[in-house]
């Protein structure tokens, strides 16, 4: 025990939040096993990227005279390839089983397995046999007719050819990214693809000003409906919106306009599906999970990794390194943290003290798992951004590993969301707090960068509602064409583009948003099921409205782009913590300075403030240089832009220096000194 404190006391971890000092040996437990379990895993190997190469290995390779094929299942008493190939012969081609539970087969024939070919394995396991998919699958195959689902062989006889060598995420910009899911990015009821997110999807992205696309629902899933997130085969492009191809064309043409391509990566969990997935594939529960209870989610029905299993190691950054090499994505948003991180996954607790993040309750093995994938991504990729989805606020989460970190860049901001949701639903606009609204949005870890948002994904699905749905709610289907004079929707639109303001200034040093929330989507996100006859008419992006001149979607549509060009133009997400200059809890006032502009919020349902006095930082001469009331964001431009306002002395707020400005109700304004 003495040796693991003396290291934890040279762990910068401690000196970054002295709170951690009675949590040293826990720390140093961590940076231990991390130590013990690489040096396991690697054993001559000079690094993770050196034997993470289970996909090079395992699977269908073509060599000379034939095509290997191989698997691993331990569990197994016999494998027997079978497909289109064979006329699915059971018995025409068994594997040979080979050490530490491999299995191997060798099929003469450069033409032996086609491009497309429909392929599965029978596995026999406990007397029992099962037709399965292969683990190592690059593409899944569903038999329009059957439902039936097959693996596939993808091997065109002319490769992708990538032109993007010269790409590379600039770490010194912020992230502002667009969350996507391409199978409801179209406006058609019905599935959209690759193909069609190519053409249709990133120009619109580049114009609006995002410089990062984070792709939802790429791996395989069978039931659509998840929103991706109950992946079957890892390695395995959607078939739902394409071919493996099609994807490679979307990032790489993502690429020649200068966006990063972010993955959504479920090593979470998995679904338990035998005829799909990977779950008991060699008839043993515990091949890749964990048994009995254990290995069941309470919460989401699926199967969950057992972290602390070398092989299951091996499989899930093999997983990462696929990705990163064949797709050329410039790396991940990772789902699900807090479901790793804990064996209670989350589920009902509350993390309001540090005892929680170092108790008997939390997985270390996951903790050691999710150090070795961001030291793997940064072998792969030095340049690639992985993004943390954890709501319990581990520390250390995207602090540096050698810090005693965990190794993330950023962690998503999900406490913001939250706080924005619990307001609309609790509060009244009188009621609004700005004291805990400032603490919400600038609250978080020392020296750990988050990506802040007021909505994503998770606020637009059936049972919950999107911002502009709280704030504006049936009003939406009739009082949205311009003429429509509406005071209802005149303050959702108000408070629409405040939150999204305020959120991107402060809540973060990247910004997110979901598709489609940037101009107000109306409704919700339901995909097709029993319950609403199998319509797409929830599942898809109706841009129209946006670009309709006559509706006032086109306002919060501008709005948008014209808050991301200027965030841009002054570096705001990128500059840290801002510097509160102001708040005003009675009259709903809030003013703040970052990256050098002052910012003004008037939260007030119905003040507007004549000569409001804002403290400032430096004495001088400010401009405004953009606000929430233009004409053109569907605003009463009330802010005047051609105004240079000088400095004076502010005596009701301390003497400090200050300029008078006009302010009114449910606006903001940014000035800078000129």
């Amino acid at each position: 025990m003495e040796a693991v404190l003396n290291k934890a006391e040279a762990i910068k971890l401690l000196e970054i939040d002295p709170w951690l000092k009675p949590f040293e040996y826990d720390i140093g437990l961590r940076m231990d096993r991390y130590s013990a379990v690489k040096r396991a895993l690697l054993g001559d190997a000079p690094n993770l990227k050196a034997i993470a190469n289970g996909h090079l290995f395992f699977g269908f390779h073509p060599a000379d005279g034939g095509w290997y094929y191989r698997e691993w299942a331990p569990g197994a008493q016999a494998l027997n390839l079978i497909g289109d190939f064979n006329e699915w012969n059971t018995k025409a081609h068994p594997l040979n089983k080979k050490e530490n539970g491999c299995w191997e087969i060798f099929i003469p024939g450069e033409d032996a397995l086609a491009h497309m070919s429909r392929v599965k394995v029978r596995v026999k396991a406990n007397g029992i046999s099962r037709d399965r998919i292969p683990l190592y699958i690059k593409r899944i195959d569903k038999d329009s007719g059957t439902g039936d689902f097959a693996g596939q062989i993808w091997q065109p006889p002319e490769p992708f050819r990538w032109t993007d060598g010269d790409f590379y995420v600039d770490h010194s910009r912020p992230l502002f990214i667009y969350e996507a899911h391409v199978g409801m990015s179209q406006e058609k009821e019905g599935i959209g693809t690759f193909k069609e997110f190519t053409d249709n999807m990133l120009c619109r992205v580049k114009a609006n000003g995002y410089n990062t696309i984070q792709l939802m629902a790429v791996m395989e899933h069978p039931y659509y409906g998840s929103f991706g997130y109950q992946v079957s085969n890892f390695f395995a492009v959607s078939s739902w919106m394409g071919t493996p191809d099609d994807l490679k064309e979307l990032i790489n043409t993502a690429h020649s306009m200068g966006i990063t391509v972010l993955l959504d990566l479920v090593h979470s969990h998995s679904v338990k599906n035998f005829a799909e997935g990977i779950n008991e594939f060699d008839g043993t529960e515990y091949q890749f999970f964990h048994s009995g209870s254990r290995g069941d989610h309470p919460a989401w029905d699926s199967k969950l990794f057992n972290y602390g299993k070398h092989e299951v190691i091996h499989f899930l950054l093999s997983n990462i390194k696929f990705w990163l090499e064949e797709y050329h994505f410039d790396g991940f948003r990772f789902d699900g943290i807090t479901s790793m991180l804990y064996k209670h996954h989350g589920l009902g607790v509350a993390f309001d003290n540090y005892k929680k993040y170092f108790s008997m309750d939390t997985d270390l093995d996951a903790v050691t798992y999710l150090q070795f994938a961001n030291e793997l991504i940064r072998e792969v990729r030095p340049d690639a951004v992985t993004i943390a989805e954890d709501m319990s606020g581990m520390p250390g989460m995207c602090l540096p590993i050698e810090y005693g970190g965990i190794g993330f860049d950023y962690r998503l901001a999900m406490g913001v969301p939250d706080f924005w949701i619990s307001t609309l639903r609790k509060c009244s606009d009188e009621e609004w707090s700005m004291h805990r609204m400032w603490h919400e949005l600038t609250t978080r870890r020392a020296g750990e960068k988050n990506i802040g948002y007021a909505e994503s994904h998770d606020q637009a699905m059936v049972g919950d509602k999107t911002i502009i749905f709280w704030l504006a709610d049936k009003e939406m289907y009739w009082h949205m064409a311009k003429g429509d004079n509406s005071l209802h929707i005149d303050r959702a639109i108000s408070l629409h583009k405040l939150i999204r303001f305020i959120t991107m200034t402060l809540a973060g040093e990247g910004y997110l948003n979901f598709m489609g929330n940037e101009f107000g989507h109306p409704e919700w996100i339901d995909f097709p099921r029993e319950g609403n006859g199998w319509s797409y008419k929830y599942a898809r992006r109706q841009w129209s409205l946006a670009e309709n001149r006559n509706l006032k979607y086109e306002y919060l549509y501008a709005f948008d782009r014209d808050m991301i060009s200027f965030a841009k133009s002054y570096n705001i997400p990128g500059t840290g913590y801002a510097t509160n200059l102001w708040i005003d809890e009675r009259d709903k006032i809030m003013a703040y300075s970052k990256s050098g502009v002052v910012f003004l919020f008037n939260f007030n349902p119905s003040t507007s403030f004549t000569q409001f006095g804002i403290p400032v930082e430096e004495e001088g001469e400010y401009r405004v240089v953009f606000d929430t009331d233009d004409k053109r964001f569907g605003g009463q431009s009330r802010i005047a832009r051609d105004i240079v306002y000088r400095t004076t002395r502010l005596p009701e707020k301390g003497d400090k220096p200050g300029i008078i400005i006009y302010s009114p109700s449910r606006t903001a304004l940014a000035l800078e000194k000129v």
